[in-house]
């Protein structure tokens, strides 16, 4: 299971080859190691290989439209993977939270809200997807020889501003956000299924976030709070 990978989607323009170096060739890399020695492999790709204009979630099917260095290292990923290993399990994922780590947007909207500071979410729609969720999910599609591309991503979408305030609301934090722009037809690059729907909710996602958080997140400890 390749997990690594270049996620500076704001750097990538400008770190291009370490982006594609790290996402294309090293999955390219491993993909051939595994064909070579007759293993299975799972690799992760990202809504980010779309460009949201296409208006609703995107399925296995539609065809790739990268709008940045990153969401183009991905798309390319994919198809060097399933050229040097057709037999590879390609899974597209988005905008991931889990309760281990303080590398993603559930996390800095609670440290945020928690300092007192007005949380500026980005413009778009997604899919939230919960790590274990995606973990356990993955496992099974493994276990069960599947190939090819997978979508997996708690069911539902939502806006980045809209998810912020349900974990605000979820953590009893007051909510705060800086001005937005309205825009005529926002970026929908949430993520749908044509082969299964196995993911639960996102709202239920977020829920169990706040039982599971091993992050401390604020002054007393989140352990403590959840406890």
């Amino acid at each position: 299971m390749n997990a690594a990978g270049y996620v500076r989607v704001d750097d990538a323009a400008r770190e291009r080859d370490v982006c594609f170096r790290a996402n294309a060739t090293g999955a390219e890399a491993i993909a051939q190691a595994c064909a070579r020695l007759g293993l299975p492999m799972v690799a992760f790709s990202s809504d980010r290989v779309f460009d949201g204009s296409l208006g609703r979630p995107y399925l296995e099917s539609d065809s790739v439209s990268p709008a940045c260095v990153y969401g183009e290292s991905k798309a390319e990923a994919e198809r060097r993977v399933a050229s040097a290993h057709p037999e590879a399990l390609i899974i597209r994922t988005s905008a991931f939270f889990g309760p281990w780590d303080s590398a993603n947007f559930v996390y800095q909207v609670l440290r945020d809200l928690q300092a007192g500071r007005t949380v500026k979410p980005s413009e778009g729609i997604v899919s939230p997807t919960y790590v274990p969720d995606l973990v356990h999910a993955s496992l099974d599609l493994l276990v069960d020889g599947e190939r090819g591309i997978w979508h997996l991503a708690n069911q539902g979408m939502t806006s980045w501003r809209e998810l912020a305030k349900r974990v605000a609301a979820e953590a009893g934090l007051s909510w705060r956000a800086g001005p937005q722009a309205v825009q005529d037809k926002p970026r929908i690059t949430a993520l749908s299924s044509e082969r299964g729907l196995i993911m639960p909710s996102f709202e239920g996602a977020v829920s169990r976030y706040f039982r599971e958080c091993e992050v401390d997140w604020n002054a007393q400890g989140f352990l403590d709070a959840a406890e």
